[in-house]
């Protein structure tokens, strides 16, 4: 080992050192911890108690009689109680959580953190042991940052945290060709539970043709024979599920509420906030009918020309090194895929994918110019930033602690303006550029 790739791994190691650390200690230490992964356990637990879990007052009930607890903290129990009691989760999701559900509150959510930090690590190695073939410091140095500022996997136990670091491992085995079987079992739990998040990078490896959509198609097949014995089991148990589920989340989106990307949203812009263009464009006009639209009209362009450009690829089907072709165009969808719909900071860890295609560039002064590489470097290592849990808290901070004074006030309103505007925009352009440097790469 190189000394440089050593001091990669040391910067690996401090970011995870952070990461559990922080994670852990700030669940002990809060009560208002673990939320997120409330909402999915007593879902989870009503359905295999035979109830239907998309009704709220079913949930309920299941809440108060496992000694369910909601915050002491008035601002936060109203969100937590819209959370937990708001059931948006697909069947599969339910039906996987199953034997965690089954278990006591105390060991469950242990288990489910210790499970989360666990594959989310892995799936940060994996991303720096790609990147380290080209610069180990770089490489070492963004995932530290990334594992710094991910504190609230573990904290709330969103199912994001978990999905994200199959997804990411998935990756990882199609590019290497190794454990490849996992790999398309990892990818098709992420399609199943959470498609906000894997369903682009699935359609990646689908469009690059080759040995990569062969995956693809394992990938859907997989998922389709996972996914039809949990609607067969929500269906018996509750079978207006589907007509409960999309009024959910239309209940959630409506304004004020927990996922409307609004200003006035109870969820969208505290820690652990929304981070699609929505919730800046909603500042201009407070109106679905106007965000909705401007947000994919924005973002219409550079999906066709990414799409376009990913025909293109053509991966080699046995190779043990993976083609740093692959790198540019799984970093700018792994960061698009957070902007035209609904993600919250948690969805942001897709950021890992971003880090091979950065250290690549920064690797290659001869065909790249130093400008684009440093270029590559400052746009991720600010996406890493401006999405990240530690940054999130320390300006959401500052904001609280502002005096009730009117120009304290509206200084607050501002702050918190700037912070919902920037944060979606670096990530599109991030997104831009490496979209931008893939199609180059790959012009005749």
């Amino acid at each position: 080992m190189t000394k440089a790739r050593l001091d990669g791994l040391y910067l690996f190691l401090l970011g995870c050192a952070a990461f559990l650390l922080f994670g852990f200690a700030l669940e002990h230490i809060l009560d208002t911890g673990m939320g997120d992964f409330k909402a999915v356990y007593y879902s989870s637990l009503t359905l295999v108690q035979h109830h239907d879990p998309y009704r709220e007052s079913n949930l309920l009930q299941t809440f108060q009689a496992n000694g369910g607890q909601f915050s002491a903290i008035p601002a936060s129990a109203a969100a937590e109680r819209r959370a937990i009691l708001l059931c948006i989760n697909m069947p599969a999701t339910l039906m996987l959580l199953a034997p965690i559900a089954l278990l006591p509150w105390g060991p469950a959510h242990l288990i489910w953190m210790s499970l989360t930090a666990a594959a989310f690590i892995l799936a940060a190695f994996l991303m720096w042991s790609l990147g380290a073939r080209y610069s180990p410091i770089l490489a070492g140095g963004l995932i530290g940052l990334i594992l710094l500022n991910s504190e609230l996997l573990i904290f709330e136990g969103n199912l994001a945290g978990l999905v994200i670091s199959l997804c990411v491992i998935a990756v990882w085995c199609f590019l290497q060709n190794r454990f490849v079987p996992l790999g398309v079992l990892f990818l098709a739990l992420g399609l199943i539970t959470k498609p906000q998040d894997s369903g682009l990078i699935w359609l990646y490896f689908l469009l690059a043709g080759g040995i990569h959509r062969k995956r693809a198609l394992q990938t859907l097949l997989v998922a389709t024979v996972i996914a039809l014995p949990a609607i067969l089991w929500v269906s018996h148990v509750a079978p207006g599920f589907l007509h409960e589920q999309f009024a959910n989340l239309a209940a959630a989106a409506a304004p004020g509420d927990l996922n409307d990307p609004g200003p006035t949203s109870m969820g969208a812009h505290n820690l652990g906030g929304m981070i699609n263009l929505q919730t800046a464009l909603s500042y201009l006009r407070d109106d679905p009918r106007f965000y909705n639209p401007l947000a994919w009209l924005i973002c219409a362009p550079i999906f066709i020309a990414w799409a376009f450009t990913a025909l293109r690829t053509n991966p080699k089907p046995h190779s043990p090194i993976p083609n740093p072709k692959s790198f540019l165009p799984l970093a700018a969808i792994a960061i698009f895929t957070l902007l035209p719909v609904y993600h919250r900071q948690y969805d942001a860890k897709l950021l890992l994918l971003a880090i091979p295609a950065c250290a690549f560039l920064w690797s290659r002064p001869s065909q790249t110019s130093r400008l684009v590489a440093r270029f590559a470097a400052l746009l991720t290592t600010a996406a890493i930033l401006i999405t990240g849990d530690l940054t999130w808290g320390l300006i959401l901070g500052l904001i609280s602690n502002m005096h009730a004074s009117a120009a304290a006030a509206a200084s607050a309103q501002l702050a918190t303006a700037a912070l919902v505007f920037a944060v979606p925009f670096t990530l599109l352009a991030t997104a831009a550029f490496y979209i931008w440097i893939y199609s180059r790469r790959l012009a005749p």
